[in-house]
């Protein structure tokens, strides 16, 4: 069966979101994201990502990312925040298939040069998938987030 790359339209926030919520169990993680949410993100004036999604006769694969800039590398790149492939097509390239779909719209939309994610480390398949896809770990760089509550207070801060 032959699988479609398309760009992600807000009509297709709920399988979006539905596919997300997948990889967020697979991963044990908290998915607190709606369908709403998505096309408020990702479909305002101002979206803060794109997402790709992968098809045959259903949704196989989602890809969600955003433009990033990099003064060490000197060049615009993307950051894929969250891959999906259906367990049951897991081996058969869809996620090879949708990093490239997401470069090409990346590289095509704001010039992106080079892919940037993060692997969850309960997640050694993945890991092994980007690997063998020349993806290195960042070997000088710890990744740090400021969840809602250290947001909350750097906002109040003085």
């Amino acid at each position: 069966m032959r699988t479609r790359y398309r760009l992600a339209e807000r009509s297709d926030a709920v399988q979006l979101n539905a596919a997300l919520k997948q990889l967020s169990d697979h991963l044990g993680d908290d998915h607190r994201a709606e369908a709403q949410d998505l096309e408020r993100a990702g479909w305002a004036q101002n979206p803060v990502f794109r997402a790709m999604l992968a098809e045959t006769d259903q949704l196989v694969g989602a890809a969600l990312y955003m433009p990033i800039f990099s003064t060490r590398i000197g060049e615009p790149g993307t950051y894929v925040s969250d891959l999906w492939i259906a367990p049951d097509q897991r081996g058969r390239n869809l996620g090879v298939g949708l990093l490239r779909a997401v470069l090409q719209d990346a590289a095509t939309v704001w010039g992106a040069d080079y892919i940037k994610l993060d692997v969850d480390a309960c997640n050694p398949n993945a890991r092994r998938f980007y690997e063998r896809l020349g993806f290195l770990p960042s070997t000088d760089q710890t990744s740090m987030i400021l969840g809602q509550s250290g947001c909350a207070a750097l906002k109040g801060a003085k």
